[in-house]
């Protein structure tokens, strides 16, 4: 598999990068700094931002997949991961590639989660409101799209061994479920790449 990735230097992109090469696939990779992303001779990085279209365009030519594993980063880049959504859907659609799987937020939709306490329903989207305004502009860009997407929505990442062992829920977090680790976020991503699960759904991800 050609897979491009974005946001391979963050701490899920890492893992999604680690099992890319130890699987065996050729990964052209996005990176402002190249020297921040492991040399490797099936490893192609790209320098530039997930924001501009020429660079997003180059490192998705030729893709058979495309994964973003980016993330919000706050008052800096309020609409980052919208921005970076719109250009990867251009380029996408210009080259002719279609899977594309994208990290979202959980988070950002606890507000319409018929089981979610009422207390969580006041306080996350006041405390996060504009990164998670940024992931649901992402998700709209997206699931807009005639793309094969699938939009994974983690819990709270926490950093932890991977295990392989957690619960799927389409839309919202699995009952009870709080927290999952980025390791685990990479290995469904993987799993859903290899067997093309999920395509145009919205995995919810929990312990």
């Amino acid at each position: 598999m050609r897979l491009a990735l974005l946001g391979g230097t963050g701490r899920i992109g890492g893992h999604v990068l680690s099992w890319a090469l130890s699987a065996g696939h050729e990964v052209t990779a996005l990176a402002r700094d190249p020297r921040s992303l492991p040399a490797a001779d099936v490893v192609t990085v790209i320098a530039g931002q997930a924001t501009d279209p020429a660079a997003v365009a180059e490192v998705t030519a030729g893709a058979d997949a495309v994964v973003s594993a980016l993330g919000p980063r706050g008052a800096k880049t309020p609409a980052l991961l919208a921005a970076a959504a719109e250009a990867t859907v251009a380029a996408m659609g210009k080259a002719g590639s279609n899977r594309l799987i994208c990290v979202c937020a959980a988070g950002a939709f606890v507000e319409a989660d018929p089981d979610m306490g009422a207390l969580v329903k006041f306080i996350l989207p006041k405390v996060f409101a504009k990164l998670y305004a940024d992931v649901r502009e992402m998700e709209s860009v997206v699931s807009s799209s005639d793309l094969e997407w699938t939009l994974v929505r983690p819990t709270r990442l926490v950093n932890r061994p991977q295990t392989g062992r957690y619960r799927v829920r389409p839309e919202f977090a699995p009952v009870g479920g709080r927290s999952i680790a980025r390791s685990d976020v990479a290995h469904f991503i993987a799993g859903a790449l290899t067997d093309n699960a999920w395509v145009r759904a919205r995995p919810a991800l929990a312990y």
